[in-house]
């Protein structure tokens, strides 16, 4: 069974503040996207990985931060205009030999390998699967106006995370009928239930954070100093 991986690093991270993209942040001396690709390398799970970064950053990327770091990638591609639009561009260069595809977000470092193939096994059983954890605040939703509350049943809410995992002919098939439909969707998840196909929930932890602030990197740096994690050193 051939597992690809595409890893979306093609956002801006304004949201993070800073002269540099998120994923190139330190994390403890090592930039945050060779972490990410260091666990899912080291989860001995995946055949091929294919990474996805800002438009005219292929180069600097090999260089800076794949060399440098001694991490590979199968490819380094462009992305786009969204997170799906960057996963397509992903899917697009992915080998034919690609059965399973594992979709995880460069900025998430703590994958621990036993999700990562839980998640695996779920997706070859039941054709897609999303790592996720249990929402514990209370959740409102809340009209355009600010005003009119509904308060959500909790014990069914869940918060997703990646990996995302799916059969490789199925995720094709639904960014295929997104780009058809115009359809745009903030996870691959949503493209493959709007074609009616349900999704394994595989659960989380609340360590795999996706780091998109500086109260994320901080935290980070935390997690890693309790693992015992040296600077400059692989989680």
């Amino acid at each position: 069974m051939h597992v690809t991986a595409i890893v979306p690093a093609a956002g801006g991270g304004r949201r993070f503040g800073g002269a540099i993209p998120k994923q190139y942040v330190s994390l403890l001396g090592i930039p945050v996207l060779v972490r990410t690709l260091q666990a899912l390398w080291g989860s001995g799970a995946i055949d091929s990985l294919v990474l996805v970064v800002p438009p005219g950053e292929a180069d600097r990327c090999r260089a800076e931060i794949l060399e440098r770091h001694g991490v590979r990638a199968g490819r380094v591609v462009s992305g786009g205009a969204d997170r799906q639009a960057s996963v397509h561009a992903g899917l697009l260069a992915a080998p034919e030999a690609a059965e399973i595809v594992l979709v995880h977000d460069g900025a998430r470092p703590f994958i621990r390998p036993e999700t990562v193939w839980a998640a695996i096994r779920a997706a070859v059983s039941t054709g897609a699967a999303v790592v996720a954890v249990a929402v514990t605040d209370t959740i409102k939703l809340v009209s355009p106006d600010g005003h009119r509350l509904e308060t959500l049943p909790r014990e069914r809410l869940w918060a997703a995370q990646t990996p995302q995992v799916f059969r490789a002919a199925l995720l094709r098939e639904a960014h295929s009928r997104a780009l058809a439909d115009g359809f745009r969707g903030t996870d691959d998840c949503a493209l493959v239930e709007r074609m009616g196909h349900p999704v394994h929930v595989v659960p989380g932890s609340a360590e795999n954070l996706k780091i998109t602030t500086p109260e994320d990197l901080a935290r980070a740096e935390q997690i890693l100093r309790a693992r015992g994690t040296r600077a400059g050193a692989g989680p």
